[in-house]
Formats: structure tokens, C-alpha cells, sequence
């Protein structure tokens, strides 16, 4: 579009450049999640392209177009992860050498997999900010070719061809609602929808914890944020793109932010109900949906972008059970009982004839807070959900027993 930085020829070209090395990826009917949406809802299953996310296509579409002398120097990236694999799977692909500087925070898995490519990688600061500057010192000292992870035209005209897909497989599509971490995904959709079906609503979800986009659409202009650590480490940026920010300020109807809770309880239900396994980046649209964030008509079709899933291992029991507390199926209740042989045993019984299982209980005593001859009992229970939890509590408190939930 005029004035943007990617035109449509661009988009076009990188299309057919890249159309045989990626995976064309299904977007399918989503019945599971029917509940949340007055319309039909598809998920666009970019999780399962050869690396596990959308970052192959931007990062082949610009290494295609790399002259032999840069191939010769090699290329590096900054990366928390999937943009780093995408990198190094088709750097090796074709040949070139390639280094990788990637945040202390990277999930092992994401690590691993980029060594796997034979990539060199570099771990340095918390986000992927602060591995950006040793990566920029690499191009500028040693003459590497930069492959950025989003603000640089060709990754954006790699990632249009989503938008383009979208459109072939849900030609009626009304809204479809995407990730933002750097912008590079959401531009390169909106340019490649908007160019065509203009009236289609492009909206775009950040973590709370790292709400870049959202900061500088509010400001005005890009503004750098102090990022926390979220679930969604891949979308966790302190600065949206200087190209990718005229374009989502163009072209993209809405943002909108969730909290690590709703993201963890987004993953668990795509495990549950979908059996898809999504990390938390790519979760973020169904987060926003399910908290009725993101405006839908009867009747209007959906697409969900699911980007990524290369989530690590070690983190999916924690994040299970942070969806299982935000659900309500994993409580726990501070409870005090006298303080004397068969109460514990009592009160797991009563818990029990309520339908719930005692995971945990802990014991508090002697405190300032708790009277002589009493004892404080925390328990942790697996529960059928939020409704189940508080008919418990009025019950306990209908036999007089003193109750509430311990956050």
C-alpha cells in the first residue's frame, strides 16, 4: 500500500520465492471452542512449519535474496527463539554460516533446537533487546548480514504470505486476530489482507507483561517499555519495529492485551480441547478471545493465528497448573479446625463427599493470628472448576468452620 514500507509486488515476489520451502499450513474448523465465538472460529496451525513457527517464512524470504559475497560472511540474528531456529534450519539449508545470540531466558528447548541447526549460538541479557546489541556488534565488526526477527521489509513481505493463505482458505474470514511481538507478523497479515478485503478486522494481542505495540499506538509515536518475563517469552519485545509501527497504526483495527493467567490457561485448554500444543506467544489470540476481548458479531467468521509451538518441556507442567488455578480446578482454602486428633482426617473426608481430591495440606500453628486450641490447615485440591470451589466454601461454612482461598 502507498506510503507503507512493503509494497504489493514485494508481497507477491516473496511469495513465490518461498512457496516451495514452507509448509502450507492447515486452518481448519475449530468446533472445540465453539463456546467462545457466535460465528465459526479457525485456528491457522503455524506451529506446525518445519521449525514450529511463522519465522520460516520471513527469515527465508530474506536469506533468498542474499548475494554470494554475504553468504560468504554469514549471517547472525537476535532471537528468543523461534526466529533464531527458523535462521539456522534454512541458513544450514543453503549453506551459511550463521550465528545466533539469544536471551539467558530462552527456553532450553528453543536453545537446543538452533544448536541442532548447527547454528552458533550466544546467550546474552534478559530480553531480546539487550541480545540485540552484541548481535548488531557482530554485523559491525566482523561484517555479518543481519536477518532481523521482524523490522526489516523482506521478513515482512515473508510473513504476508500467511495473510494471503488465510484469505485462499477462509475466503468469507471477518476478523482474525494475531500475536504482536516486534510486529513483523501482524504487518505483513495486514498488508496482505487489508490490500485485498479491507473490510476484514486485523486484531492484534500482546502479553500485558510486554505491551509494546499497545505503549506506542498510545503514545504516539514508538516508545521503548520496561518488559517483565511472561509465559510468552516469544512476544516479549521493549521496542515494536520502525517499520512494522506505521503499519499497524494503518492498518491494524485494534490491540489488546492478557495476563499470564489467561495465557496459561489458553495453553491448557488448546492441550485439553484442541490437542495442540501451543506455546505461550502463539496463545495469546485464544486468550483474548476467551476473556471476550475481542469483539466478534453473529454469525462473523474467526481466524485465530496459533504461531508457535515450541514450547519447553520443563515449563508445560507449570503452566498446566497456573491454567488449572485460573480455571478454578486447582484451589487451595485456608481452613481452621480445632485442634485435635481425627480434624485433619475429618475435614479430608468432608472435602471428599464434595467432590473434590486433596492434592496437599500444610499445618500453621503457635501464630499470633490463630487461637490457642486451634490449627490453621491449608489444602490444596483438584476441583471440577470456580462454581464447585465456592459451593465448598459455603458448605464448610455451613458446618461452621472458619474458610477462604488462599492465593
Amino acid at each position: 500500500m502507498a506510503g507503507l514500507p512493503v509494497s504489493a509486488a514485494e508481497i507477491q515476489a516473496a511469495r513465490d520465492r518461498i512457496e516451495a520451502h514452507i509448509v502450507h499450513t492447515p486452518c481448519p474448523r475449530a468446533p472445540a471452542f465453539d463456546d467462545l465465538c457466535p460465528g465459526p472460529l479457525y485456528f491457522k496451525l503455524e506451529n506446525l512449519q518445519r521449525t514450529g513457527s511463522f519465522k520460516d517464512r520471513g527469515s527465508l524470504n530474506r536469506m533468498l535474496q542474499l548475494g554470494p559475497e554475504e553468504r560468504r560472511r554469514g549471517v547472525v540474528t537476535a532471537s528468543a527463539g523461534n526466529h533464531a531456529q527458523a535462521v539456522a534450519y534454512h541458513a544450514q539449508r543453503l549453506g551459511i554460516p550463521c550465528t545466533v545470540v539469544m536471551p539467558e531466558t530462552a527456553p532450553l528447548v528453543k536453545v537446543a533446537n538452533t544448536e541442532g541447526f548447527g547454528a552458533t549460538v550466544r546467550q546474552l541479557g534478559e530480553v531480546l533487546d539487550d541480545s540485540a546489541v552484541e548481535a548488531n556488534r557482530l554485523v559491525d565488526e566482523e561484517g555479518m548480514v543481519m536477518i532481523h526477527p521482524f523490522d526489516d521489509p523482506a521478513v515482512i513481505a515473508g510473513q504476508a504470505s500467511m495473510g494471503a493463505e488465510i484469505l485462499e482458505q477462509v475466503p468469507d474470514v471477518d476478523v482474525i486476530v494475531v500475536p504482536i511481538g516486534g510486529g513483523g507478523m501482524i504487518s505483513g497479515i495486514a498488508l496482505a489482507v487489508k490490500a485485498v478485503a479491507p473490510h476484514v478486522r486485523i486484531i492484534g494481542v500482546e502479553a500485558e507483561a510486554a505491551p509494546s505495540a499497545r505503549a506506542s499506538r498510545d503514545a504516539g509515536r514508538i516508545v521503548k517499555i520496561t518488559s517483565s518475563r511472561t509465559l510468552a517469552d516469544g512476544i516479549a519485545t521493549k521496542r515494536i519495529g520502525k517499520n512494522t509501527f506505521p503499519i499497524i497504526e494503518a492498518l491494524v483495527d485494534d490491540l489488546v492485551t492478557v495476563s499470564e493467567e489467561e495465557i496459561a490457561s489458553a495453553v491448557l485448554q488448546l492441550l485439553e480441547r484442541q490437542r495442540t500444543v501451543v506455546e505461550g506467544g502463539g496463545a495469546v489470540g485464544l486468550a483474548a478471545l476467551a476473556r471476550g476481548a475481542v469483539p466478534v458479531g453473529e454469525g462473523e467468521s474467526v481466524v485465530l493465528v496459533l504461531s508457535g509451538g515450541n514450547i519447553d518441556m520443563n515449563m508445560v507442567s507449570r503452566i498446566i497448573d497456573r491454567g488449572l488455578v485460573f480455571d478454578g480446578r486447582l484451589a487451595r482454602l485456608r481452613v481452621k479446625v480445632p485442634d485435635r486428633p481425627g480434624s485433619l482426617a475429618g475435614l479430608t473426608r468432608f472435602v471428599a463427599s464434595l467432590g473434590a481430591n486433596v492434592l496437599e495440606t500444610s499445618h500453621r500453628r503457635g501464630f499470633a493470628d490463630i487461637s490457642v486450641g486451634d490449627v490453621e490447615i491449608v489444602v490444596t485440591l483438584e476441583t471440577r472448576g470456580a462454581t464447585h470451589v465456592q459451593a465448598m466454601i459455603r458448605r464448610l461454612e455451613d458446618e461452621g468452620i472458619t474458610v477462604s482461598e488462599y492465593t
